[in-house]
């Protein structure tokens, strides 16, 4: 796993990653688009101050627990399990590390800045600036740095080592690092913040919410693709342990794209068969969705393989969006729950399913239980925790005004009326 790659290859990577923050990018803007013009410029505000606050603590503390190096392991069962990294804090030593471990941990540094705005997204139009911040600080520091460790070097990534089942557990792009702890993590502070006021009358159906910016929506999905696309290509080489399980570069950016289109599309279909037309920000999710599953599984499976768990995610996107609204009565402006974490967790069953190794299966089915059996009560707890030291949910005043002016104190489109007080229910 720690093999030097040479000097070329370290260089393409870096630049590879330096392309990686638009993945983060449009993933703020379509956080944006899909909420409400009120809460437009706190949303994106929103998105920057978790990634700046993500990136400080995850360099200060949470880079101790994620690394690779060195590890604390204990012995059971006549086994090692890898379960914490123990590097040294402040990035001490970095500066001196092998190509591919500085790379792995600007990798990881994107990606501690990216978990964190998928419930940012969940809790639009009622969650405090404030409380994004400490959510994204919460992840960089605790969370999301054990997961990394799990799924990239410790004991989930050596289980084909340990126990023969395949190459271990797959997620080179970070698709349950990522993806699925954000997921489990939107749907906490869904859990705790509730609904936005008038969202669920006492009587009828649920209150359409539509996206305010369609333009941002898609347009931010576009971005995001190239962000995706340096991610994949990127994860592919630093976290896969098997040169069997190792693509060319030319096959995980081909996976990608056509998970992505595959999803897209089969969007579309569903949308315009429920509701006659196709929806705008639905396909946006669908798009998402598929770059999502190609996380897992675009370095792994079949271009066949790949645009077949892309229109599956397609599919399942939009249906999961609507159960959640109407039947659970789930408040997600950005369907976070369904395009990241139910999307997540198929491109690592997907990739269990098709990929070459025998036991791989097992060896997925062993991470994705460890990423729902434990980060979800943990994530929750702690949020719980902080939700009583700092409410989450804004006061009913500010989400009357709008979160732009009760906690900006301006309009994010001040040329336009955007609401009337009287038409706050």
């Amino acid at each position: 796993m720690n093999q030097p790659l040479p000097d070329t290859t370290s260089a393409f990577l870096f630049g590879l990653l330096l392309l990686a923050p638009l993945a983060i990018a449009g993933l703020a803007l379509v956080n944006t688009g899909l909420g409400r013009s009120r809460s437009a410029a706190q949303a994106l505000l929103g998105s920057t101050v978790i990634f700046a606050a993500a990136i400080i603590w995850f360099a200060a503390i949470g880079s101790i627990f994620a690394g690779s190096t060195h590890s604390a392991v204990f012995t059971a069962a006549g086994k090692p399990w890898n379960w914490l990294g123990l590097s040294p804090w402040l990035l001490g030593g970095s500066h001196s590390a092998s190509p591919i471990d500085q790379l792995r941990l600007l990798f990881q540094l994107l990606a501690a800045g990216m978990v964190g705005l998928i419930p940012w997204g969940a809790g639009s139009d009622r969650l405090r600036l404030s409380a994004g911040g400490l959510i994204g600080g919460i992840m960089a520091v605790a969370v999301f740095p054990l997961a990394a460790h799990w799924i990239w070097s410790g004991w989930l990534a050596q289980l084909g080592i340990n126990f023969g089942l395949g190459a271990g557990f797959l997620d080179p792009g970070g698709a349950g690092a990522i993806h699925v702890l954000g997921g489990v993590s939107a749907l906490a502070v869904i859990w705790i913040t509730g609904p936005r006021k008038g969202k669920f009358p006492r009587e009828g159906l649920a209150t359409a919410m539509p996206a305010h910016n369609t333009i941002y929506v898609l347009f931010g999905c576009l971005v995001a693709t190239v962000g995706w696309l340096a991610l994949n290509e990127t994860g592919s080489l630093l976290w896969l342990q098997s040169p069997a399980a190792s693509p060319s570069l030319i096959g995980t950016a081909l996976n990608t794209l056509l998970a992505a289109s595959g999803a897209a599309l089969a969007t579309l279909t569903v949308t315009r068969y429920r509701f006659g037309k196709p929806d705008a920000s639905l396909c946006a999710n669908g798009w998402l969705a598929g770059l999502v599953t190609s996380s897992a599984c675009a370095a792994v499976v079949s271009p066949l393989a790949a645009l077949f768990t892309g229109v599956i995610a397609g599919i399942i996107t939009p249906l999961l969006v609507e159960v959640l609204e109407l039947a659970i009565s789930i408040d997600d402006p950005t369907g976070a729950i369904a395009v990241h974490g139910a999307s997540g967790l198929w491109g690592l069953f997907a990739a269990g399913l098709f990929a070459p190794q025998h036991g791989e299966f097992l060896a997925q089915m062993v991470g994705i239980a460890a990423l729902l059996g434990f980060f979800l009560p943990l994530v929750y707890g702690i949020f719980a925790v902080a939700n009583r030291l700092l409410p989450f949910h804004v006061d009913p005043d500010g989400e009357r005004l709008g979160m732009d002016l009760h906690e900006l104190g301006g309009a994010a489109y001040p040329e336009f009326v955007i609401h009337r007080d009287d038409s706050y229910r």
